[in-house]
């Protein structure tokens, strides 16, 4: 390991670093390379695992009697990519090619490190052959959509560098922006923050009946922060403990993959796709002249109708789509995407309250994000629909446990991220992570402030906290007295309409999910998606039996 010390890892060293002849994780729960923590788990929950048997795969296999309507080939690479102008800078990434069917479902984004957007029908069948050639164990999760156990990218289905994993799912996820990253235990950080993700768009014949700007007006944007050496190279964790500890800051704010990002646009409405891909940073959104953002989807789709906020809380992993008409700005104008001053949590006197770690840019600065230019005049004929779409989420009452909703308490226990007391391990799982195929459950993301827990108890962090394999719907959030200068610095954009795989849990705050599990058993995750927590064993297991 390295310490503080060393603000710069060279190539050789990062590869060496993150796990280059190592193995990372393995079937039975080891905390990988980052972990560096004993699993926490306190007596009584541990008196309550459940043994789960270690599922074998067959990595490279025939193709089953699964006949795809797409088959697509990624393979994760080491590459170089020109993010400053004259400089290569070493990435991992993802590369990709459409082996049958219509070439459109794949689109590179030009210039960027990141994976090519894969696009995709509501219903369709896809096969992904996942080919490893980073010289570590990796996995594919495809975040936010409903799929099969075996197609989830669950780190026991690591593979090692050169190997194949066969992945074979419908598309069954309404309209919506998702998107696909590493999930190998332990080093998910570091190989998102080399550039190993991807976007992941469905569309449906509901969506497409709304008439919202499709084509050049349809605009995905991935936001990200990423620190650089004086060489163009990324550095990782330059804070050492500190940094593993909060989570991950960079001091640069990449968009696709690119600094200083500017967006050309015509005097028409837009469709702008967000996703938060950074380790651990929070946004909040707003436009630079004060104007409202309108909001038309988030995790899971499309809103039933728009909402508006004057400004936009996004966690780790969470999108939120927006509308935006730039017909009401002459030609020549300029308009800056911005995050916000808030708090991030620490100013409740947590044992690392108000430290950044090793980055310039805290959690929490007021920066620019991107630049809008509004280049040339345009018509565009759309119009914002008064209803974008119809659904029915679960209510409280819906839950067969709406009485007495499943607690899982957030905090840090002898220097460890905890889930109730619990760590992550491969394959095992306790009573209350088990839950019936076809069953309605209420669950409380409790992230606990104080108590001494060994070292520090609560230590006033956020966590953003994710549900592999289904979408939800938060019910309700209740706010400590000790939290809630906190949480009103954001609060008052949070979106919790609609479907949701991420819901951001500030410190002080209970959030109340409901959610459904249909369609597929198995062993799923759920875990904090500040990827450094994550890494850390902030995560773990639910089983979903028939």
């Amino acid at each position: 390991m390295r310490d503080g010390s060393n603000k710069r890892i060279s190539r050789r060293g990062f590869l060496r670093w993150v796990g280059l002849g190592t193995v990372s994780a393995v079937a039975g729960g080891s905390i990988g390379l980052l972990g560096g923590c004993a699993p926490a788990t306190r007596g009584k929950e541990a008196a309550t695992k459940v043994a789960f048997p270690t599922v074998m795969v067959n990595a490279t296999r025939t193709p089953s009697s699964f006949t795809p309507d797409v088959e697509i080939a990624i393979e994760a690479v080491q590459d170089q990519v020109e993010i400053f102008s004259g400089k290569k800078t070493a990435v991992w990434r993802y590369r990709g090619e459409v082996v049958s069917g219509d070439p459109s479902h794949l689109v590179e984004i030009p210039g960027s490190y990141l994976g090519p957007i894969i696009r995709a029908r509501r219903g369709e069948r896809v096969r992904v052959r996942f080919t490893n050639r980073i010289p570590q164990s990796s996995i594919i999760h495809w975040h936010g959509m409903h799929v099969p156990e075996r197609a989830d990218g669950h780190p026991r289905f690591v593979i090692g560098p050169g190997e194949t994993f066969v992945y074979e799912f419908q598309v069954d996820n309404r309209a919506g922006t998702y998107w696909y990253h590493p999930h190998p235990h332990g080093n998910t950080g570091p190989q998102v923050y080399m550039g190993m993700a991807g976007l992941f768009l469905v569309s449906d014949d509901d969506e497409q009946s709304v008439g919202l700007p499709s084509g050049a007006q349809d605009v995905p944007l991935v936001i990200q922060d990423r620190t650089f050496d004086s060489g163009g190279q990324l550095v990782y964790l330059p804070g050492g403990m500190m940094d593993r500890m909060r989570g991950f800051l960079g001091d640069r704010i990449l968009v696709n993959g690119r600094p200083d990002f500017g967006l050309s646009v015509g005097t028409r409405p837009y469709r702008l796709r967000l996703l938060n891909g950074s380790n651990s940073r929070i946004y909040k959104l707003a436009w630079s002249d004060g104007s409202p953002m309108t909001v038309i989807g988030t995790d899971g789709g499309l809103l039933e109708k728009p909402v508006q906020r004057q400004y936009i809380t996004l966690a780790p992993a969470q999108r939120i789509e927006l509308w935006m008409d730039f017909g009401k700005y002459p030609v020549g104008a300029k308009l800056r995407l911005q995050s916000l001053e808030f708090s991030a949590g620490g100013s409740s006197g947590g044992m690392m309250g108000g430290m950044s770690g090793g980055s310039s840019l805290p959690n929490g600065a007021k920066f620019d994000i991107l630049t809008v230019s509004v280049d040339r005049k345009e018509s565009g004929r759309e119009t914002l629909p008064p209803k974008l779409s119809a659904f029915t989420l679960p209510s409280l009452g819906d839950a067969i446990n709406a009485g007495n909703p499943k607690k899982f308490v957030l905090e840090m226990e002898r220097g460890a991220w905890t889930i109730n007391g619990r760590q992550f391990e491969m394959t095992a799982v306790a009573k209350d992570e088990i839950v019936k195929l076809g069953t309605t459950e209420a669950w409380v993301f409790d992230n606990r402030i104080g108590g001494m827990g060994g070292m520090g108890g609560g230590m006033g962090l956020p966590h953003p906290m994710h549900v592999h394999q289904l979408q939800y719907h938060i019910v309700k959030r209740e706010v400590s007295s000790r939290g809630r200068d906190d949480w009103e610095t954001l609060s008052a954009g949070l979106v919790d309409d609609g479907w949701h795989d991420t819901v951001l849990v500030m410190p002080g705050e209970k959030a109340t999910i409901v959610m459904k599990f249909e369609d597929y058993p198995g062993l799923f995750l759920y875990h904090c998606h500040n990827l450094e927590h994550e890494d850390m064993g902030m995560m773990r297991n639910f089983l979903i039996q028939e």
